[in-house]
């Protein structure tokens, strides 16, 4: 197993967000500490086929004498190890004379997420997703440092498609809607979308102007298919909504309003 570790220095620069961190297992010297850190926004990373998913790791760090850069900032699956992503670079925008806010941008490319670990006996590039960690070293103005690990967690999704088509378009009242659509995902082994199969599915309705809610249930198939009938009472719209897993994205389908006669 390998993950991908570079070092760069700090230059000023504007964070956002921020969110607390969990304790970190580290070791250095003096006080300078990474006390926050947010992932992408505090949003999963999705990554897809073919766009390269660029995400950013604000860290809060304070020293009494002030913060002098990041020296070196990481991210990889806290399961396996694998860390496919490259570090762009890191910038810092002092905030006190004790805190600055550094910001690393990173980039997940699936072109070759693939190859990254193809020489690993049974090599899955799927395995990639799920619950990754992000380790640091920072430095300050006096010569302390510290090499913090497991300054903050976020998942990295395979990205997810969901489609709708409800038949017959109108139909009459009282009649049988049937409702039909398909769940895929991103697979990082031929960069292609598979059926994601086994999973519950939720079918949902609303009248204009109102809000979705849940009708019923339905579980994709071997081929990602899901189907379900309902009677037709009222006009409408209607949708398939998936919630995700640990390591695939929650989607949404566009709704297919559909006309009752």
């Amino acid at each position: 197993m390998r993950r991908r570790i570079t070092v760069l220095a700090a230059v000023g620069a504007v964070a956002t967000a921020v969110v607390v961190a969990p304790a970190a297992h580290a070791e250095g010297r003096g006080d300078i500490r990474v006390t926050r850190t947010v992932v992408n926004g505090g949003s999963n990373v999705i990554v897809g086929v073919t766009n390269v998913k660029k995400f950013t790791i604000a860290m809060t760090i304070k020293d009494n004498s002030g913060v002098k850069r990041v020296n070196s900032v990481s991210a990889f699956n806290r399961t396996n190890g694998y860390g496919p992503v490259d570090h762009l670079g890191t910038s810092c925008k002092k905030v006190s004379t004790t805190t600055s806010v550094c910001t690393a941008t990173m980039q997940i490319d699936p072109s070759w997420i693939d190859s990254y670990g193809s020489g690993n006996e049974g090599w899955d590039a799927n395995a990639v997703a799920g619950n990754w960690r992000v380790d640091a070293t920072v430095a300050a103005n006096d010569g302390d440092y510290w090499i913090s690990d497991a300054i903050g967690f976020f998942k990295v999704k395979r990205a997810a498609t969901l489609t709708t088509d409800a038949t017959p378009e109108p139909v009459r009242k009282g009649g049988t809607l049937t409702v039909t659509g398909k769940l895929s995902r991103a697979n990082w082994t031929d960069l292609r979308y598979h059926a994601f199969t086994k999973q519950v599915v939720k079918l949902q309705y609303k009248k204009p102007g109102g809000a979705y809610s849940t009708v019923k249930t339905a579980t994709t198939d071997s081929k990602g298919h899901l189907r379900a009938t309902v009677k037709a009472t009222a006009s409408g719209s209607w949708r398939w909504a998936f919630l995700g897993t640990t390591t695939t994205m929650k989607v949404v389908s566009t709704g297919d309003a559909v006309t009752v006669k």
